[in-house]
């Protein structure tokens, strides 16, 4: 519970039928727009995978994936999805999509070890994306490119939203800031790296912070990210690690920052060999989804993950995932959620 933000005189501008009806055009008018802004083409996503073939998100490399047991494949072990970041990729092949074009999916899942606060559920839904590039793309240049049109359709889904509700007022920014981990390092030495994100957040909004998952000077990492998807040991043109990184924002009403995406370029041969070299994981060469990889039988990619719950919870102005999703959450937060005027569904 110590975990839990209870804004002070905290009320939720919409009620409940209100707010079922703006959860649906928000994720109609972005998934239009994300899907027109990036060229994507929505496919039928999992919800479970094989286990053993390195298709599977392994995020920090230390949650557990919920498995169970398949009767009619020998008792197979399945491991419900973390999210798609590998899979996407196996299906930009299968289904030959060209460069410049992609593919979206609506991705749910569940993350049984997530600590559970405002922003933090079991549940997790959003919008998967993948784009196959050309090998000239792999660039910082055209991550940021990428960011600021999903930064861009963000922006227009709030203005229709706040059209739609008045009594909400748009709070985000025109303009999304980039900066890389170290350089917030530098910015802030004495700081957590959650710490780093508010202040930088405050300060500008919106920002995109990049190289994510790679050693910064003092040795530790920014924040966790699995060596075999997202590309963050790379040196870009800037001399800076890291083609990937994650959109955040400046949410007020609980005052913290608010991560809503994470994303990037993704893994060539190279940087693969090489990520799983740094963590130790040179073993994963053998699994299915490295071996389709280093053997040349995969696209060149960018790609990302869009919070849906989170983006809701942003646009409709509410202190608490809970009041945009349907989950499981503890006796004693739902009482405490109750008190302070953000009820759980």
């Amino acid at each position: 519970m110590s975990k839990l933000i209870k804004p002070v005189d905290y009320e939720a501008l919409l009620d409940m039928k209100q707010t079922e009806q703006g959860i649906k055009l928000i994720k109609e008018f972005f998934q239009q727009n994300i899907s027109t802004e990036l060229r994507l083409r929505r496919v039928t996503a999992p919800l479970f995978v094989l286990k053993g073939l390195g298709i599977n998100d392994d995020l920090n490399g230390v949650e557990r994936a919920v498995t169970f047991p398949i009767k009619d494949l020998g008792d197979a072990k399945a491991e419900v999805v973390h999210s798609l970041a590998k899979w996407k990729r196996l299906t930009l092949a299968e289904y030959e999509i060209e460069p410049g074009y992609g593919v979206y999916t609506d991705m749910n899942a569940i993350r049984a070890d997530e600590e559970l606060d405002n922003i933090h559920s079991l549940y997790v839904d959003q919008w998967d994306w993948e784009a196959v590039i050309r090998p000239e793309q792999r660039s910082v240049a055209f991550l940021h490119d990428i960011v600021n049109r999903i930064y861009a359709a963000i922006l227009r889904t709030e203005y229709l939203t706040c059209e739609t509700y008045p009594q909400l007022k748009p709070f985000l920014p025109e303009k999304i800031h980039f900066i890389h981990s170290e350089d917030l390092l530098q910015m802030y030495p004495d700081k957590t790296p959650k710490e780093r994100e508010d202040a930088i957040c405050k300060a500008y909004g919106a920002v995109f912070i990049t190289g994510i998952g790679g050693k910064l000077s003092n040795g530790e990492k920014h924040d966790g990210r699995a060596p075999d998807y997202d590309d963050w040991s790379t040196v870009a043109e800037d001399g800076r690690m890291g083609l990937n990184g994650d959109i955040l924002i400046w949410y007020p009403i609980l005052g913290h920052a608010l991560e809503l995406s994470s994303m990037g370029i993704r893994v060539d041969k190279d940087s693969l060999l090489r990520q799983l070299q740094l963590e130790g994981e040179e073993g994963r060469e053998q699994l299915f989804f490295h071996q389709q990889l280093l053997n040349g039988k995969l696209p060149l990619s960018i790609g990302g993950g869009i919070g849906q719950s989170r983006l809701c919870m942003v646009l409709l102005h509410k202190a608490h995932i809970g009041e945009i999703q349907a989950s499981i959450w503890p006796d004693d937060m739902r009482d405490e959620c109750e008190r302070a005027g953000m009820p759980l569904i």
